[in-house]
């Protein structure tokens, strides 16, 4: 029996900019119908690989498959129809609206002369209403806080209405609140629907919590891969992060918690040895 077709994976995949390598012979398959989170220190090549992930950077060597093909040898609509990306820091026209804007994730979908639909309206609907921003649809973008600006963002995404989706950092600009509801929003996608999620989050408990496959990039390689018990370990933090660490339970998720506690050492208590023992 011949090996399942996965939604996404790279092939040898090398990535840079002009002479400078960020990407060094890479192969890494996205588990289908999960969570991915990419997590490493900054610089590592996590949001160089989405955008190679999305065919917005051409590779090296190697390639990027997409249901077993060459992404780059399949039609910009067709990859548009099985793929959105958030990537990190978008921006809009002056004076464009949220509802116009998450308009704009329903163009794959479109074809010449053919006219918005009732379902491509209940799609923008559907996004306004799961990044709960109906009530601003008419408001321009510019004109929203940084958190709102970014659930705009994601419902674009959502109104696209692929079954993978790319997403470089969500959570930034968000305050713990909208962190947890966006993230929360991506789960229950995932859950309901099976989407194939792949994301770059720095917070690592956040990942933990939220991942069923975390990838932790070092230095343009895959360092170690797997489920979160799998991955996150003191020692992974410290060769990825260059960060002392410990990790214990989440006492409400039952997944790892990573407290740092960096070059410091562990603080001591009156009365106990340090944390050389002595």
């Amino acid at each position: 029996m011949s090996d399942p077709i996965l939604p996404l994976e790279s092939q040898g995949l090398s990535l840079a900019y002009d002479d400078r390598t960020i990407i060094d012979q890479l192969d890494l398959s996205i588990p289908e119908g999960q969570i991915t989170v990419l997590v490493g220190g900054n610089g590592c090549g996590k949001s160089t690989l989405l955008k190679a992930f999305a065919r917005l950077l051409a590779p090296r060597q190697g390639a990027v498959l997409l249901d077993g093909h060459d992404i780059r040898q399949q039609a910009t609509r067709d990859v548009a129809r099985r793929l959105a990306i958030l990537p990190q820091g978008p921006s809009a026209p002056e004076g464009l609206t949220v509802h116009q804007l998450v308009r704009q994730g329903r163009y794959p979908h479109q074809r010449w002369l053919q006219s918005w639909t009732p379902d491509d309206e209940a799609r923008v609907a559907q996004a306004l209403r799961d990044t709960d921003l109906h009530d601003l649809a008419d408001t321009p973008v510019d004109a929203l806080s940084g958190g709102q600006r970014q659930r705009a963002w994601i419902a674009m995404t959502l109104a696209q209405d692929t079954d993978i989706l790319l997403l470089d950092e969500p959570t930034t600009y968000l305050d713990l609140t909208h962190q947890i509801d966006i993230l929360d929003l991506l789960a229950e996608l995932n859950r309901r629907w099976r989407k194939t999620i792949v994301m770059v989050l720095h917070d690592l408990n956040l990942a933990c919590r939220y991942a069923h496959h975390i990838v932790a990039v070092r230095d343009g390689r895959v360092h170690t891969q797997g489920d979160p018990d799998t991955v996150v370990t003191e020692a992974m933090v410290s060769a990825v992060f260059s960060l002392g660490c410990r990790i214990i339970r989440d006492p409400l998720f039952n997944t790892p918690m990573c407290v740092p506690f960096g070059k410091a050492g562990i603080p001591q208590r009156e009365g106990e040895p340090d944390a050389t023992g002595t």
